[in-house]
């Protein structure tokens, strides 16, 4: 009766999710181009925009993976909360730097703007296929996520691999129709399901369980202490100057991560990015929940190991809730996992249909299309690979948030300094990224205690740096305001520049 009640209101939710992504484009017709599909138009306000970047941050590693960190280590998991506000702070200002150039532009992403700024359309197609070797593991990870939530609130009842596709074929359901905007207005549904869920759940537990807060803190410190201090309880040595070090690193690529941008560049304007980012930080508060919850975790189900201690929040809520609140909080989990695997997919597609696919001539006139049929691509790979070769991609995943750390100078340092070169910034992108692979995969992460990816980092700028001062000059006859234009508005009644073709 259980498994009936709870999977019924779960598969109802995701009919709900389906359709309300299609509305999502209802009176928009088919057309509307790339822009319109990958960008939202470039119309969406402060709120889509606000639930839509939260949809992105807040994933199922939340759910899972937070209070799995929580319940295996204690003080390490914090790192996400403090380069998540980190981020926003840096995107108060990165945010419109990168909006505005691509809206004046006419770009849609992240190899757009890289193809744009350095004339190099093959540098553009190079730095698609970079960012989909680091993409292509989070939406398995999504998928992953995604299919344990599923068959755990189900009781068993619906399998991991019936689940994998189900969250595949919803989040197909919708995408590939209405892009962007689509993921915003599902993210309306996940983002009011989460606070909701979280916020009776924070309340909940520590009074069933030990009947209160107070005896709650006093058995963490008593019985736990390891797990409030750093490097945590066997964290492998995530001590403080790795805390600092990820924080600094990761806090400079999510500003520059692929499915930020989207969002960046979906934006009305810039000043709902600037608001955005005053706001956003209020969603993290949300993260303590289950890093909290993963603590009750250690008292109420002890001796979980391995890939079992993600399921610590969720072994907490299936042996003490009814059915319908299983059902509910397994619904704003795979929200949780559908929403940031949405755009995943979409900026996946996005970058191959424009700056691969697109970059051929023959192929050219049909941007959108490609894009689309990528997407489907992407999903269905991540998909197969979860059935057949799950370790493939989890081993990808290990470099993915390092290897797109080497995109920052490239990135945001080409932007706001015209001297730095193609050559330059390639030689530092290879040099960064060989270098963190070296690291991760040699298992030297972190090394001397620092995340690897920030040493791949320094490597990174120290030779675009030296290849920009000591090789050959470009030479550019584009005036300053073309590397970097800041403005943050177009005048009343001017059409912004359309590029992008359908």
């Amino acid at each position: 009766m259980n498994a009936t009640v709870s999977t019924a209101l779960f598969g109802g939710f995701m009919v709900v999710t389906v359709v309300l992504g299609l509305l999502a484009v209802r009176g928009r017709g088919s057309g509307g181009g790339l822009a319109e599909w990958s960008v939202g138009g470039r119309s969406l306000g402060t709120v889509f925009i606000w639930v839509l970047m939260a949809g992105e941050s807040y994933t199922s590693f939340s759910y899972l993976g937070a209070a799995g960190w929580g319940y295996n280590f204690g003080a390490p998991v914090l790192y996400v909360v403090a380069y998540m506000s980190c981020g926003y702070a840096l995107g108060y200002v990165v945010g419109p730097m990168l909006w505005a150039y691509a809206r004046r532009h006419g770009l849609v992403g992240i190899t757009d703007i890289v193809a744009h700024r350095y004339r190099r359309p093959w540098l553009g197609a190079a730095v698609a296929v970079l960012a989909t070797v680091c993409l292509l593991p989070y939406i398995q990870l999504q998928i992953t996520g995604m299919g344990v939530v599923v068959s755990t609130i189900s009781y068993g009842t619906i399998s991991l691999n019936w689940a994998y596709f189900l969250g595949f074929a919803v989040t197909c359901g919708f995408v590939v129709v209405s892009g962007l905007r689509g993921s915003a207005w599902v993210s309306v549904l996940k983002d009011v399901l989460v606070i909701a869920t979280l916020g009776f759940l924070v309340v909940y537990v520590p009074l069933h369980y030990f009947g209160g807060y107070g005896e709650f803190l006093h058995r963490v410190t008593a019985e736990k202490a390891q797990w409030l201090t750093f490097p945590g309880h066997g964290s492998g040595g995530l001590g403080q100057v790795w805390f600092v070090t990820t924080t600094v690193v990761n806090s400079l690529t999510v500003v520059i991560f692929p499915t930020t941008v989207a969002g960046y560049l979906g934006a009305r304007n810039a000043e709902a990015l600037r608001r955005n980012a005053m706001y956003l930080p209020f969603y993290n508060v949300l993260l303590f929940v289950p890093m909290l919850l993963g603590l009750a975790a250690l008292f109420v189900v002890p001796g979980l190991t391995g890939a079992d201690s993600n399921l610590a929040l969720f072994k907490l809520v299936v042996d003490s809730l009814p059915a319908w609140a299983v059902g509910l909080i397994g619904v704003a989990a795979a929200l949780s996992s559908i929403v940031p695997m949405a755009v995943f997919m979409l900026v996946i597609g996005t970058m191959w249909g424009r700056s691969v696919l697109g970059a051929v001539p023959r192929l050219a006139t049909r941007q959108k299309l490609w894009s689309q049929v990528v997407v489907v691509a992407a999903g269905a790979l991540a998909l197969v690979l979860t059935y057949t070769a799950p370790n493939t991609l989890v081993r990808l995943s290990l470099i993915s948030y390092e290897g797109m750390a080497q995109l920052v100078p490239m990135l945001l340092l080409g932007l706001v300094w015209r001297r730095l070169t193609w050559l330059a910034a390639v030689s530092g992108l290879v040099a960064g990224f060989a270098l963190v692979c070296v690291l991760v995969f040699g298992g030297h992460d972190p090394v001397w205690g620092m995340n690897a990816g920030l040493v791949g980092l320094a490597v990174n700028l120290a030779v675009a740096l030296a290849v920009t001062w000591l090789g050959p000059r470009e030479a550019d006859d584009r005036p300053d305001a073309e590397v970097l234009a800041v403005d943050d508005e177009f005048p009343e009644g001017e059409a912004e520049p359309v590029r992008a073709s359908s």
